[in-house]
């Protein structure tokens, strides 16, 4: 299925509108700027285990996730896939290839039906290029990318259950949602998609979830995962 937005047209489908300008890569942004930005947006909605990109591809347009979910995944030099990050609704992807004019180095998938909006790479670099605030919340999502891999590598030795808290943590941070409680929810993503997240062996992970849950510091359910308190699986670490 394929919708192409503009600002026009935001009273036929304002749901469309709303999750496009709610984006935190937006936030902030003059109407008029935004009207501009996404005057050219195209929507089209994914199954899940779809592959959006592939690595070499060229970076022709940038992908907001307006729904769902995908990953982002490597190999490694023994050809195992290596998921490097999970990105969820108001994410990006895409936008280094754009801006360097370079094939792409990651290949996206779904993971679940996932609402994607693809803006021409030409009209992001324009953005980046022409408002100073588009171009710091590029800055912001760089960072706290380069924050969040720093952390998964400083955990590289540690004991497994700090391991998957960590990879946990990583998902709440960037995809938790709060609860009525001051809980965290996060995706109950398949066990093969944390372990790759990891770097542990699949029946690791799952022994270490139960482990965890026994203990009440996570809550699962067949879609989600419930962090009850975030500061006591945060104490996990070592």
């Amino acid at each position: 299925m394929e919708d192409r937005y503009h600002p026009r047209d935001a009273h036929q489908n304002p749901e469309l509108e709303q999750k496009l300008r709610s984006a935190p890569f937006f936030a902030g942004l003059p109407e008029r700027v935004l009207d501009e930005a996404l005057a050219h947006v195209v929507t089209r909605t994914h199954p899940a285990n779809q592959v959006i990109l592939l690595e070499n591809d060229w970076g022709s347009s940038v992908y907001f996730i307006l729904e769902g979910w995908a990953k982002i995944r490597t190999y490694n030099l023994d050809g195992k896939e290596v998921t490097l990050n999970i990105l969820g609704t108001g994410e990006l992807f895409g936008e280094m290839a754009a801006l360097d004019e370079v094939p792409r180095s990651t290949d996206v998938i779904t993971l679940a039906p996932t609402t994607i909006g693809n803006m021409p790479a030409q009209d992001f670099v324009h953005l980046v290029k022409t408002e100073p605030l588009a171009g710091i919340r590029l800055a912001q999502l760089m960072g706290r990318r380069l924050r969040q891999v720093n952390r998964r590598l400083r955990l590289r030795e540690s004991d497994s259950t700090s391991r998957v808290a960590d990879i946990l943590l990583f998902l709440a941070e960037g995809q938790g949602t709060p609860d009525e409680t001051g809980g965290m929810e996060i995706p109950n993503l398949p066990h093969r998609e944390l372990s790759s997240l990891s770097g542990l062996a699949r029946e690791t992970v799952t022994r270490v979830l139960s482990k965890l849950e026994k203990k009440g510091l996570i809550e699962r359910d067949r879609e989600t995962i419930n962090i009850p308190d975030v500061y006591a699986l945060e104490r996990m670490l070592t």
